[in-house]
């Protein structure tokens, strides 16, 4: 049998119908390039042993088992064998071509001496780690999709020996992580009216947690806790609380929470909000990335994105709680313990998208506390005490401001950050050695206009446009000290930055470029100390690993839809003095 076989497929940008390629096998189903076991039961899960699993690989500095490598999601590998003195002799090891170059934005989990990525199009991978060999491959079959930003998966998840996968069609997938075949299948959203997933979900402590997305389409959005072993919702939480639960209005915040003005009419919008008594039900507030989890209080910690319609703000007065803000929920029961809104009243498209990380940081007074950390769309990194949302600090601005927070008007206005500046989605990376966030930035100006526009149910609702104003954009890498908020160094690129960073033990960073580098820097300075060409977009976040004493770095590179990047398909894994033969095409 041949597993090569594919058939082609069409997708829309904006609203599409995917159908997925049959591949060796019918859709939905698992390709087995091994004589693997057939699937345990598929309601029995041991909790314990799953924990105490996930607990002992997130302490294997050999192994990356989650999405930022442990709960932190800080994407930082305790590895040294690859080290400043050595990585210019960094070989391409191996390289897996998935034959889907819709876009390649997955961050691979691995553990066990297997390697699990994802794609664009619903197919979950398993990999030999050490050679690429292919051991199965899973193709969902994906429905109908409304969904922002391009045909996407960022990940998985491993626990209890299954991979957890989200779809584009608002669906969570549990596989047999040894065979590829599926256990279960639940709707986490309803995929006619613009509820869709692209995050890699979060398993932790017997619950497998995803956030919906779909913010520029009038949805509710929350996160959601799910039973590993049977797909039974556990809990859901909104990011906006309906009147019962006290209003999504706020306190009316004319600054944010370190007295950056906002510019708004807060008396207009107090007038309009006996106009508005519904605008909460389709009030956006998405989640774009993974959570970070704070073990020690039990508190999941993430990020949320804008409230709906993005531009046009007259039609939801108040601050739009809980849109644009670092959040804290209990894990064991789902209820909000904190939170810090970024931007209030939203209109600018200023999604909170990169990742949550977690951190010991220096506050106000000089005292260490827990902290987390957010790379925002704004161009600021935002430190908040992790007991209690309290703010810390916001960073100097990691890309360019011009106009910042300049409303909105019919006629244009120009502004630098915007819908598509700061950090995007991209996450971060931080490393305990030097106390620096690494952030990834687009550079770019915005044109915003502002347009009434009705509600279309599942149709693209925005309330006027944005689009790039900037003839060349540009891209920062920025190394931010967290503890004062200063910028250490910055690299800046031609291209915009999108796609993540990983940093390691022997004194390194690593990102990847819109215009087809993979680098790695200086952790401590910057300077760039080796590079390599790829065919495509690096657009994707990098991991380490380790089998064997031998340290491995693996990224994809297959383009981005927002910076419209070279597309690929190729997952590129990297080692030192790599075995002749190395890195023939798989």
């Amino acid at each position: 049998m041949s597993c090569a076989r594919r058939s082609s497929v069409t997708v829309s940008a904006v609203i599409s119908t995917l159908t997925t390629a049959a591949l060796c096998i019918t859709a939905g189903a698992s390709i087995a390039c091994n004589n693997a076991a057939s699937a345990r039961p598929a309601d029995r899960i041991d909790i314990p042993a799953a924990n105490a699993r996930m607990t002992t690989d997130m302490r294997d500095a050999a192994a990356w088992p989650s999405f930022g490598r442990d709960y932190t999601n800080d994407r930082y590998s305790p590895l040294t064998t690859v080290n400043t003195g050595n990585v210019n002799e960094l070989q391409l090891a191996w390289e897996y071509h998935t034959g889907i170059t819709q876009g390649f934005e997955t961050s691979p989990v691995i553990a066990g001496g297997i390697m699990y990525i994802s794609t664009s199009l619903g197919h979950v991978l398993a990999l030999d780690a050490r050679t690429g060999r292919r051991i199965w491959e899973h193709v969902e079959t994906t429905g109908r999709t409304i969904h922002c930003c391009g045909v996407i998966n960022r990940g998985v998840a491993l626990y209890g020996g299954r991979v957890y996968m989200s779809t584009l069609d608002a669906r969570l997938v549990a596989l047999d992580a040894r065979t590829g075949n599926a256990i279960w299948t639940t709707r986490v959203g309803d995929n006619t009216q613009g509820y869709s997933l692209t995050a890699a979900p979060l398993a932790v402590d017997g619950k497998i947690i995803i956030g919906i997305s779909g913010g520029e389409y009038g949805i509710r959005g929350y996160v959601s806790a799910y039973d590993p072993a049977t797909g039974k919702m556990l809990w859901r939480w909104y990011t906006i609380p309906s009147p019962g639960d006290g209003g999504w209005w706020g306190k009316w915040n004319t600054a944010d929470p370190f007295g950056t003005p906002f510019n708004r009419d807060v008396a207009r919008e107090k007038r309009d909000s006996a106009k508005y008594p519904d605008a909460w039900k389709t009030g956006g507030a998405p989640m774009w990335q993974t959570p970070a989890y704070d073990t020690a209080t039990h508190t999941l910690i993430f990020s949320t994105g804008n409230p709906s319609p993005d531009v046009d703000g007259s039609m939801r007065p108040g601050d739009n709680l809980y849109a644009n803000s670092i959040v804290g929920l209990d894990v064991r029961t789902g209820r909000i313990k904190w939170y810090m809104q970024e931007v209030s009243h939203d209109v600018w498209d200023f999604d909170a998208a990169s990742p949550v990380l977690l951190m010991d940081a220096r506050d106000a007074s000089g005292q260490m506390v827990p902290a987390a950390a957010e790379a925002g769309k704004t161009g600021w990194l935002y430190v908040v005490d992790r007991r209690n949302g309290h703010p810390i600090r916001k960073s100097q601005e990691f890309t360019p401001h011009t106009n910042m927070f300049t409303q909105p008007m019919p006629q244009g206005i120009k502004q630098k950050s915007g819908a598509f500046g700061g950090s995007e989605w991209s996450p971060a990376a931080y490393s305990p050695q030097t106390g620096y966030a690494y952030v990834l930035g687009l550079d770019l100006a915005i044109e915003y206009k502002v347009r009434h526009e009705d509600r279309d149910p599942g149709a693209w609702w925005v309330g006027g446009s944005y689009y790039g104003a900037t003839a060349k954009p540009a891209g920062t890498f920025t190394a931010v000290d967290v503890n004062t908020g200063s910028v250490a160094w910055q690299a800046r690129f031609d291209k915009p930055m999108i796609g993540g960073a990983l940093a390691t033990a022997g004194g390194l960073v690593f990102a990847g470029t819109s215009d087809k580098r993979f680098i790695a820097f200086d952790a401590r300075t910057g300077q760039i100390l080796w590079q390599y060409g790829t065919k495509a977009g690096v657009n994707a976040p990098p991991v380490s690993y380790a089998i064997d004493d031998t340290q491995y770095v693996a990224v994809a590179a297959g383009g981005n839809w927002i910076v419209d990047s070279p597309r690929g398909d190729a997952l590129l894994v990297f080692r030192l003095g790599a075995a002749p033969g190395a890195g023939a095409p798989r």
